[in-house]
């Protein structure tokens, strides 16, 4: 016996995709840790299964980091299941449960995937932070206390935690060093992804992002979706603007009615088979 995946990329953020639709998968942290493994299993930043809707949506998906971790949001891996989905049913658009709310997938004339990423949450309970403060601009500081070098980050959660720091040079600060230290700083209590900002004009924004549970990724859309919100906030840029990842650039709107859109690409890179020993029992396992 085993279980059909596809390994999914959008931007290189890559994924394991699994459908759970017709097989009840004993699928849990040990599980996701398993196949996550980029030694001795598949290996991946998210790991997302599909799964029958609930009441809410066409379809429901749930979202595994590769540290064993449940996230609310994925949004290139959003856009890679809107893919197969959209492939599979012929529509124009459909909506996934997710954790983190219900996102609205469509695609455009150009093949490329648009996902409602949903409103931002911008007070600091929805963060949600250990302590009441202004989340356009975070009491944070890392390095010297009298010069730090970085400072006054912007938190917005899109279905997930977010800590952005506006910088002069993305590429300019160790984020493999900050990047776990300030994903479990206290002052986040869920964890949060560390960004890194540096804004090239009002239309662009350059970024590099520590996934919380996956490391550094080549891109992460609920970040770009996050980094856009904060920088439009704080009257750095457009509410529309080309953010450019490690991988490649994303472009996220958003909208007067709060909505928050993310446009990109998405690449099926080959499809396997998991054996079922990735499955067995979770107390077994860990």
């Amino acid at each position: 016996m085993s279980v059909a995946f596809y390994k999914m990329n959008g931007l290189g953020n890559d994924f394991v995709v699994v459908d759970a639709r017709a097989r009840k998968l004993n699928l849990g942290a040990a599980a996701a840790r398993r196949i996550g493994d980029r030694h001795r299993g598949v290996g991946f930043d998210q790991l997302l299964v599909i799964e029958s809707a609930n009441g809410a949506g066409d379809f429901a998906m749930t979202i595994w980091n590769s540290d064993g971790s449940e996230t609310g949001a994925c949004g290139n891996g959003t856009r890679c299941v809107a893919d197969l989905l959209l492939e599979e049913t012929k529509k124009t658009s459909l909506t996934l449960a997710t954790k983190g709310g219900l996102l609205t997938c469509t695609r455009g004339a150009d093949g490329r995937v648009t996902v409602d990423m949903g409103e931002p949450k911008l007070d600091w309970q929805d963060i949600p932070l250990a302590e009441r403060m202004d989340t356009r601009t975070l009491d944070v500081k890392v390095g010297p206390i009298d010069a730090p070098v970085l400072f006054g980050p912007s938190a917005v959660n899109m279905g997930n935690p977010h800590c952005i720091f506006f910088v002069e040079n993305a590429e300019g600060h160790d984020l493999a060093k900050v990047g776990p230290m300030l994903e479990h700083y206290p002052l986040f209590p869920e964890r949060a992804n560390i960004s890194l900002a540096q804004v090239k004009s009002k239309g662009e924004i350059r970024l590099r992002v520590w996934e919380r549970g996956a490391g550094i990724t080549l891109a992460c859309g609920s970040a770009a979706c996050a980094a856009t919100v904060a920088a439009a906030r704080r009257k750095f840029t457009d509410r529309r603007v080309k953010v450019v990842l490690d991988g490649g650039p994303l472009e996220i709107e958003w909208r007067e009615d709060n909505h928050v859109l993310m446009t990109g690409p998405t690449e099926l890179n080959y499809t396997g088979e998991l054996a079922d020993r990735y499955f067995v029992d979770e107390e077994r396992a860990s």
